[in-house]
Order: structure tokens, then C-alpha cells, then sequence
């Protein structure tokens, strides 16, 4: 098992409860495939360094998990498909 942060920036214009939904759903996907959500910090509503689809806000979330070598593959495919999630960055942590 693995250490991983995943870092992924929302749609700023999705309602409150339609964004914690989103949250809510890739948590529940991380424990679903045997992960451990350690972390979740909500940072909020930021300015973007560059407009991405027109957009110059985003609601970034950040999370820590440790999870089997294989999942971040999963997960990335589903942050993906999702259009609400603008962009989004899985690193592994070092110990």
C-alpha cells in the first residue's frame, strides 16, 4: 500500500450540495477499491492561474489516501469522465 495525494479543482459555478455530492462520490469510490482516505481538506473557491474553458474560479479539494499501486490508474479514469472536475493531479507520497 501506498501513500497518494490527489489534488482536483470542481467547477466553482456547481451548487453547494451538487459539489459536496461530487466529494462525497470520489470518496466513497477511493473505500469502495479498498483505499484509506486519511485526509480531505477543502480549500474553496480560488482564482485560476490561467482560464481553463473559459473559467477563472475553481473549488479546489485536496486528499490524502493510501491505496493499493494499481488504484490511482481507476481514479484518474473516473476524475476523467467527470465534467464538473476541471483538472486534477495524483502524486505519490515519498516516506
Amino acid at each position: 500500500m501506498n501513500k497518494y495525494e490527489l489534488l482536483y479543482v470542481i467547477d466553482s459555478a456547481m451548487e453547494d450540495q451538487a459539489r459536496t455530492d461530487l466529494i462525497a462520490q470520489f470518496q466513497t469510490l477511493m473505500t469502495n477499491n479498498g483505499a484509506t482516505v486519511d485526509k480531505v481538506e477543502e480549500w474553496g473557491k480560488r482564482r485560476l492561474a490561467y482560464p481553463i474553458n473559459f473559467k477563472n474560479e475553481g473549488y479546489y479539494v485536496l486528499v490524502q489516501f493510501t491505496a493499493a499501486p494499481e488504484f490511482p490508474r481507476e481514479l484518474e479514469r473516473n476524475l476523467q469522465i467527470n465534467e464538473n472536475v476541471m483538472r486534477y493531479l495524483v502524486t505519490r507520497i515519498e516516506e
